[in-house]
């Protein structure tokens, strides 16, 4: 081989070197690196101390209902006013009473007429998950003002049930006394956490009422009005509080038909 012969072949093997150098590292620059994810560590949201704040406050707030000389409202718990409350704020001859409904079931209406005078509060702790209630202000047994109505979750731990398949023989069978007038209106209670019942024993369009008071407190009293019709009962909870007198009641219409005497417990 001649010199110029070997001198070419050295040439053509540097540029074969070189070629394969510059492959080798154009394949390893397109290969990107192995990467392995971290992910970040988990950091549950943390609420403004304002929001937070406002959104307990919201919580223990009740909801009212206003109208000159009374307000109702309904509380949770841990509330200022909790259950529903009564208050007459005005000293003249009319008194406060709340109106409501549990449950979204308006075959029962429950009332508490506040007859203290202005002041303090009256009520009763035991509701449904859902209160439908307004207020209103009467003078004797006439209503001169009402507010609208109104409806709200109720926040009570302990909330009572819907009660809708009461009959008059059960409850009979569930309390301890009864008293009927008419042959209409029949009025139970018993006293192992106190129930008392308004049933409604003859068929027609006359409403039954049961008119009672608890704990030995003159000046709130408590009614059951019972609109489902004959062989229904509406049932109302006082816990701990017996009934300290009661009786039964029919109305027709807008009048009172009849009343029994009050019996004392």
């Amino acid at each position: 081989m001649t010199l110029g012969a070997k001198l070419l072949a050295a040439a053509a093997l540097v540029t074969a070197a070189v070629g394969a150098e510059t492959g080798a590292g154009a394949t390893m620059k397109a290969a990107p690196p192995a990467v392995i994810a971290i992910p970040p560590p988990a950091v549950a949201p943390v609420a403004p101390v304002s929001a937070v704040g406002k959104t307990a406050k919201a919580e223990r707030e009740p909801e009212c209902m206003r109208i000159r000389g009374a307000v109702a409202c309904v509380g949770a718990d841990d509330s200022d006013r909790p259950g529903i409350t009564i208050e007459d704020t005005e000293p003249d001859k009319s008194h406060g009473v709340v109106e409501y409904y549990l449950n979204g079931y308006l075959g029962t209406k429950y009332m508490i007429h506040h007859l203290a005078g202005s002041g303090e509060l009256k009520g009763t702790r035991a509701l449904g998950r859902v209160v439908t209630f307004r207020v209103a202000r009467y003078e004797g047994g006439h209503r001169v003002k009402t507010s609208r109505w109104k409806t709200v979750r109720n926040l009570t731990k302990y909330p009572v049930p819907r009660h809708t398949q009461i009959t008059p023989a059960g409850a009979r069978a569930q309390s301890k006394a009864c008293t009927t007038v008419a042959g209409a209106a029949l009025t139970c209670f018993n006293e192992r956490s106190t129930k008392i019942f308004a049933c409604d024993t003859s068929a027609d369009k006359r409403e039954v009422r049961a008119e009672y008071f608890v704990g030995g407190d003159p000046t709130a009293r408590y009614e059951i009005h019972q609109l489902a019709g004959p062989g229904t009962c509406g049932k109302a909870q006082h816990g701990k509080l017996s009934i300290s007198k009661y009786r039964a009641a029919v109305f027709g219409e807008r009048y009172r038909y009849s009343t029994g005497d009050y019996r004392y417990n």
